[in-house]
């Protein structure tokens, strides 16, 4: 029976059935907390309360005409895009030396390379804030900067490598014989063709760093407070409605960056179909 035949048997109805119910209860048991909150942040109460004493926007006013709140959001942009422009070169330069070396070591070192993904957040803090410390690169921007790219260059590495995988090395050749220098070839003919795997890992690089909050923990100075430090310390130390209009805007900017990334999966896949 093909994929798309139509389910004939009882039983195959039923698990299919069954899927759908259990995936609808997983779904809801991981979005829910998002739709406790957002609410919430539409509060004219001072709590964090059900049923809600009434509608008004004065969190959102409170967050956007607040100075400590804006700067920590300022901060969280300037770290994002550095640390994301820093892993896309770093990244793509790893994935194009890794797709192109044949070595029994290659597993190895994609291994370490892809580390920061696989080991905790906590271990890898302490291991930085160590690291950097004698150095002098606790609590500046340099150093969060550099602590997040570690953490983001894995996801450019791992978009733009498999993208690598369809790619015909010929082109880069024929490029070379027709007179065209390395820099210029890359310009020319690879940078267009990996463009899609590396706006992916740019978006999931973003996303990582601005979302961050234990590095942030362990290496930040009282000038580098990101949004999501703003949020931990508003938690622990005064909560207020204005902590859920913040979650609210970091949920609409996550959700803005899977929709350009979904987006940019299927433009992907028009091409390659069209090709």
């Amino acid at each position: 029976m093909s994929d798309n035949a139509p389910l004939r048997t009882p039983s195959q109805r039923i698990a299919w059935t069954a899927t759908i119910i259990v995936s609808t209860l997983v779904f809801i048991f991981l979005i829910a907390p998002i739709l406790a909150i957002m609410p919430l942040s539409f509060s004219s109460g001072s709590y964090l309360t059900y049923p809600l004493p009434g509608l008004s926007l004065r969190w959102y006013d409170d967050f956007l005409n607040s100075p400590r709140w804006m700067n920590s959001l300022k901060n969280s942009m300037i770290i994002g895009v550095a640390s994301t422009l820093l892993s896309m070169v770093l990244g793509t330069l790893a994935a194009l030396g890794l797709a192109q070396w044949k070595s029994r070591f290659k597993p190895l070192v994609l291994a370490f390379v892809l580390s920061p993904v696989v080991v905790p957040g906590v271990i890898t803090a302490v291991g930085l804030y160590f690291f950097f410390a004698p150095i002098g690169l606790t609590g500046s921007y340099l150093g969060l900067i550099l602590a997040h790219t570690a953490l983001a260059t894995p996801f450019v590495v791992i978009t733009v490598g498999a993208t690598l995988q369809s790619f015909d090395t010929n082109l880069a050749r024929a490029a070379a014989s027709l007179g065209a220098s390395p820099l210029e070839a890359f310009r020319r003919v690879i940078l267009p063709l990996i463009l899609p795997g590396l706006a992916s890992g740019a978006l999931f690089a973003f996303a990582t760093s601005f979302d961050e909050v234990v590095i942030v923990l362990f290496m930040a100075g009282p000038e580098q407070r990101t949004l999501p430090r703003e949020m931990f310390s508003g938690i622990r130390e005064n909560i207020s409605p204005t902590i859920t209009a913040a979650a609210v805007i970091l949920t609409t900017v996550s959700v803005i960056l899977l929709a350009t990334l979904e987006g940019l999966r299927r433009r992907n896949e028009r091409l390659k179909g069209g090709g």
